[in-house]
């Protein structure tokens, strides 16, 4: 199986302004991400960016830097650009990684390509994990997922989904192996990525902050697979960092 990875990274972020280049035991957020990406079986890596910065600590790593515009909304619409650029074929597959996940293993990288690869009626494959924490449940930061009985997604949500009528707000009893937490990891077709920034932002995309939301408005389809490896939380706040840098602290002490 042949695909490849494209690192969507940005310099502003507002609630951590500059994260991908702070400090991680010794080197930046983004290093780690790269790193992790070039252990994965995909045949090339690339980093597309609007930010100068950035593409230097990308060189760096001896991979490819694609220059793309700064007026993307999302990661997907900056990996599509990537796809027009470098003319891709229609069936090359393409993992998302995000620029702010430095703890991915990268055997998460290979199960979603292959996921797609294997799911040739599915527009899109992603990962899931169990909820099994009411602070994951109701925290907006941690997106949810309901699938149908194919493991096609129905919905994503920062919202408690599906909401239990009769043990919420108040739960009464423990919490139900119903719930998935969505792992933001994805693969496409470089034939959806090239449709898909044809297509406007929907509300719900809008409301929710979630961009793969467009995907199912416009009747796309998402496979979810569970993940074979939990992975650590990327990063997002200054807490998010700091709880980061412990870890790695205590990984090699």
């Amino acid at each position: 199986m042949s695909y490849k990875v494209i690192i969507p990274a940005r310099y502003n972020s507002s609630r951590l302004p500059g994260k991908l280049l702070l400090d991680l035991g010794g080197q930046p957020i983004l290093s780690h991400v790269i790193e992790n990406a070039k252990k994965s079986s995909a045949d090339e890596v690339l980093v597309a960016t609007d930010d100068l910065r950035i593409a230097e600590v990308a060189k760096k790593h001896n991979i490819e830097v694609c220059i793309t515009s700064s007026s993307h909304n999302s990661g997907t619409d900056r990996i599509a650009e990537v796809v027009s650029q470098r003319k891709y074929l229609n069936e090359t597959i393409i993992v998302n990684v995000q620029g702010d996940e430095p703890f991915l293993p990268f055997q998460l990288i290979d199960q979603v390509a292959k996921d797609l690869a294997q799911n040739p009626e599915a527009d899109v494959s992603t990962l899931s994990i169990e909820i099994d924490s009411d602070k994951d449940l109701f925290d907006p930061h941690v997106v949810k997922i309901v699938c149908n009985a194919k493991n096609y997604a129905l919905y994503f949500s920062r919202a408690p989904i599906p909401w239990d009528r009769e043990n919420f707000p108040n739960k009464k009893n423990n919490l139900p192996k119903i719930y998935s937490r969505h792992i933001g990891l994805y693969a496409y077709r470089a034939k959806l990525l090239s449709n898909y920034t044809q297509l406007s932002p929907c509300f719900l995309e809008k409301i929710e902050h979630l961009e793969q939301l467009r995907i199912l408005y416009y009747g796309g389809s998402i496979h979810v697979a569970p993940a074979t490896i939990i992975p650590a939380p990327g990063i997002d706040t200054p807490y998010d960092l700091e709880r980061a840098r412990e870890s790695l602290k205590h990984l090699f002490s």
